[in-house]
């Protein structure tokens, strides 16, 4: 068992490291002006993919009220910080604090971090704002934009709901693999920092 202040010191000195380096994931990367465009660019790059993913093994793993609070705070935060993204409201640490959302809430998950509902929402919010405001400044500001949002809100929520079908569906006898699941998210993080994925 690991003690409380192992995974305090270890979830610091790796949100430290991630926030050292970009993800440089986002700005200027495809076409912004569909709604095809938008549900494909969450399922393009290991960012994306591994940080929906956790938050949906991570609600699953507390259950209760978070099963639904956590993804439906993300997917309506990450709006918000597209729209602020479209309206080119300037944000510091955009590209390193998604990087460090990959190792974070991989860790989460990894050691089974049991958060209060409501600072899971804080949390969770912190990042989808982030993640939000990256996709906006990719968007065009006319209807086709619109089309891109709703397209990356819906893949977003369909890769929650598979995160959270997966820690369901292995239940509690099986809890060990959601958590090796959010240590590979935490690598992957890990990863490109270093530029290695």
């Amino acid at each position: 068992m690991i003690s409380a202040s192992t995974k305090r010191t270890t979830l610091a000195a790796l949100l430290f490291l991630a926030a050292a380096m970009p993800a440089e994931a986002h700005v200027g990367v495809g076409t912004a002006s569909s709604f095809t465009a938008g549900f494909t660019h969450p399922l393009s790059g290991f960012d994306h993919v591994t940080v929906m993913i956790a938050v949906g093994l991570w609600a699953a793993m507390k259950g209760g009220r978070a099963v639904w609070a956590w993804p439906l705070a993300f997917v309506g935060v990450m709006l918000a910080g597209a729209a602020l993204g479209m309206l080119h409201v300037p944000m510091p640490f955009v590209e390193p604090g998604i990087l460090a959302s990959v190792v974070a809430l991989g860790l989460l998950v990894a050691l089974a971090v049991d958060l209060p509902v409501s600072a899971g929402v804080a949390v969770i919010g912190l990042f989808a704002l982030l993640h939000g405001h990256a996709h906006g400044t990719e968007v065009p500001e006319n209807a086709e934009g619109l089309d891109y949002m709703a397209g990356f809100a819906a893949a977003t929520a369909l890769l929650h709901v598979a995160g959270i079908a997966a820690t369901v569906g292995l239940g509690l006898r099986f809890r060990g693999l959601a958590r090796a699941a959010g240590a590979a998210c935490a690598a992957v993080g890990v990863g490109l920092a270093f530029g290695v994925l």
